[in-house]
């Protein structure tokens, strides 16, 4: 009997020992599979960038809320712009105001075929009236050229230059993107000016606006303030239905420009406002 009890006294003390004097060993939980997921690296989230998929949505959605319809835009050209305008975006063209002044010279010149769109703020900030080339056409645009003394209008993708002050007043320098249609509209002193023959008064006169050389005139009482607004590299883009720079122009290749957001998206909200003063 004695053995038995002095083997159960031993034990007893053994583990009031271990308890008083060995450490403890810490168990580390297993972490649960919700925490991991949470500690995953996030995707980037393409929310407000402008992606191949969204595209399309995009541009409608700016269309409709700009109500380009009511002042006689249709979405076929304002697409067309938009196609250039973040194609010149992806080249480092732009400044950030994100404006886009489209000339649409498949209306007549009675008609107010000038738009200054602000894509911030999503409004139009000058409608109004503007000539082209007096050998373009007389009320209607029909032909246009890249030569000098041509006297004509040309087509496709400008950026805004800079000022300055010259034989037609306070005026616009314009810089022509594309080769073979407007790369020499700077050589050539096609600039932004105003002119008294671009206003409403000569159309009750003579039926139509008169003609420039191949620049853009715009009515005197708005061209210093439309000037102001868009220069220093912001989009132009001068439209007329031409198979040839339609089918041709680069910055009308849309394959291309989905191809670069692809790569890299375009953030639709990372812009300052514009500055209409």
């Amino acid at each position: 009997m004695r053995k038995p009890l002095l083997l159960t006294l031993f034990a007893i003390a053994f583990y009031c020992f271990s308890q008083k004097y060995l450490p403890t060993v810490e168990r580390t939980p297993v972490a649960s599979a919700s925490i991991l997921l949470v500690n995953e690296p996030a995707r980037e989230s393409t929310a407000h960038k402008l992606t191949r998929i969204n595209f399309e949505d995009v541009l409608q959605s700016l269309y409709n809320n700009i109500e380009l319809t009511s002042y006689g835009l249709s979405y076929e050209v304002f697409r067309l712009g938009m196609i250039g305008f973040y194609s010149l975006e992806k080249e480092g063209a732009l400044n950030n105001k994100r404006l886009i002044t489209i000339i649409d010279f498949a209306q007549p010149s009675t008609e107010k075929r000038f738009y200054t769109i602000d894509l911030i703020n999503e409004k139009v900030i000058y409608h109004t009236y503007v000539a082209h080339g007096r050998n373009t056409g007389e009320n209607m645009a029909k032909r246009f050229s890249n030569l000098p003394h041509s006297n004509q209008s040309s087509l496709g993708f400008y950026v805004t230059g800079e000022t300055y002050i010259g034989s037609k007043g306070y005026s616009l320098r314009l810089d022509g993107k594309e080769k073979s249609f407007n790369d020499k509209i700077r050589s050539r002193a096609v600039v932004m000016h105003a002119a008294g023959y671009a206003t409403e008064a000569w159309i009750k006169r003579y039926g139509r606006l008169g003609r420039s050389q191949g620049c853009p005139a715009l009515p005197p009482h708005l061209s210093k303030k439309v000037i102001d607004t868009i220069k220093g590299q912001t989009a132009i883009f001068t439209y007329y239905p031409n198979e040839e720079y339609l089918n041709t122009s680069r910055y009308l290749d849309v394959e291309d420009l989905f191809e670069q957001l692809d790569k890299d998206p375009i953030g639709l909200k990372e812009s300052s406002a514009v500055s209409q003063s």
